[in-house]
């Protein structure tokens, strides 16, 4: 590969050829061992973007990611379950992961969950769990594979030998306006899931106003990509298309997000749509995992749930991973939130019939709770609760949000960004299910 010129490379992709997997490869090599300089990198993606790329490329390009570094193999572990994830392309108030890694390992499956941050508007795993004090997103391989097998679960950030052309290229992409490249997207993804030793996947592909697939059709194209490519690298994948046009749940931020989900695990609050969307997930993953059928999931899911045996795995895991072992009983303790308290009053009386949800998304990146740059930090207290979505009636005492930020400066600037994500009408619209549609290799 001496010959291969990265600065030729991306001026073929931003003609519009095809590149082979000769020359895939050289760029992921290059992204890996920083060969190639941030610029380029940037250029590369930017003309993915531009370009698009053929399916074998799309192929080719996520191979070479997940043989960019080292691969687990649970084999030696001998777990009597299979190894399991779900992933979701990203949304605002999107904490489906903090619930169903838990509901997956107390129904005996394993699920060693490979996460990442925020990418532009939407919020990341990683951030709401680097909320919790003392959890370790970057444990190392070996208490990755201990965590597993002893408590059924384990949700983390890439270890620094998996997939680390991705690493690099991820966290470009949230601040190169790139983030919104199906290939990209679909190579990003799937390399970190190739390179987990899984037995199956679920996808959540989500669509709307808050998500990186604003219509239908790119998220359907995006879901169809994603199966289709982890079914050619032999990893059985569904994916069920979600309503991203209002918060899932109702919070946004990183604090507020893990306390919601303590109070979903724990059943003290269970917001309607955050339930279907994680238990359909939760259900269609132990169906594609040979678990049981899909009449018995869904039952085993609300189970678990019910049992306490959920957020009894959520518990062994935040402790073993370096969390407070009393998290679940105390979560108020654990969990800042920031001081500067502000609800957000609807000018007029009325029903909620639309919400700009990335503005929402915005609006809490604006409070310092996402990055603007990959080197910015996470403010986790500042965020969004009690927020509503469509069909809601407002009212003086109804507010469709409350702030929490650092300052009133900041309050005054995110309440302005809030309120004008919010259209309201005078009649109740008709609000459609959080899940559209499944897409599964044929």
């Amino acid at each position: 590969m001496a010959d291969l010129l990265p600065q030729e490379i991306i001026r073929r992709k931003r003609d519009g050829h095809r590149l082979d997997v000769e020359e895939l490869r050289f760029m992921v090599g290059g992204i890996a061992d920083g060969s190639i300089s941030d610029a380029q990198v940037a250029a590369f993606a930017m003309a993915v973007f531009l370009r698009g790329m053929e399916r074998d490329e799309s192929v080719a390009l996520t191979r070479a990611m997940t043989e960019s570094g080292a691969t687990l193999d649970w084999s030696a572990e001998a777990l009597p379950g299979p190894v399991l994830d779900k992933h979701s392309t990203g949304g605002i108030g999107d904490k489906v992961s903090l619930i169903l890694a838990p509901i997956i390992a107390a129904c005996g499956g394993f699920c060693p969950m490979i996460s990442g941050r925020g990418l532009g508007h939407t919020g990341g795993t990683l951030d709401k769990l680097e909320a919790i004090p003392g959890y370790r997103v970057d444990p190392g391989t070996d208490q990755f594979r201990r965590t597993v097998r002893e408590t059924g679960c384990a949700i983390i950030g890439q270890t620094q030998d998996l997939a680390p052309a991705d690493r690099r290229l991820y966290a470009i992409r949230d601040v190169t306006a790139t983030v919104e490249s199906i290939p990209l997207i679909t190579a990003s993804i799937l390399s970190k899931k190739l390179a987990a030793g899984l037995d199956a996947l679920v996808m959540d592909v989500k669509f709307g106003s808050g998500a990186f697939a604003a219509d239908l059709k790119m998220a359907s194209d995006l879901a169809e990509s994603l199966v289709t490519v982890a079914g050619g690298a032999g990893l059985p994948t569904s994916a069920l298309l979600t309503d991203m046009n209002q918060v899932l749940g109702d919070t946004a931020g990183n604090s507020v997000e893990v306390t919601e989900a303590i109070a979903f695990l724990t059943g003290r609050r269970r917001e309607p749509r955050f339930y279907e969307v994680t238990k359909a997930l939760a259900a269609e993953l132990l169906v594609l995992g040979g678990m049981m059928d899909a009449a018995a999931a869904p039952m085993a899911v609300d189970g678990a749930l019910s049992s306490g045996t959920a957020a009894e795995r959520f518990a062994r895991m935040t402790a073993s991973l370096g969390g407070p072992s009393d998290l679940l009983e105390s979560p108020d303790r654990h969990l800042e939130i920031a001081p500067v308290r502000r609800a957000v009053i609807a000018p007029r009386r009325g029903f909620v019939t639309a919400v700009d949800t990335r503005s929402v998304g915005l609006a809490v990146l604006s409070l310092g709770g996402g990055r603007r740059q990959a080197t910015d930090k996470v403010d986790h207290g500042v965020g969004l609760t009690a927020v509503q979505g469509r069909g809601f009636r407002t009212g003086p005492n109804r507010p469709v949000a409350i702030i929490h930020a650092r300052s009133e400066a900041d309050a005054d600037a995110a309440e302005a960004a809030v309120l004008a994500a919010y259209t309201l009408g005078d009649a109740e619209p008709t609000v459609a299910p959080p899940i559209r549609s499944r897409f599964a290799a044929v």
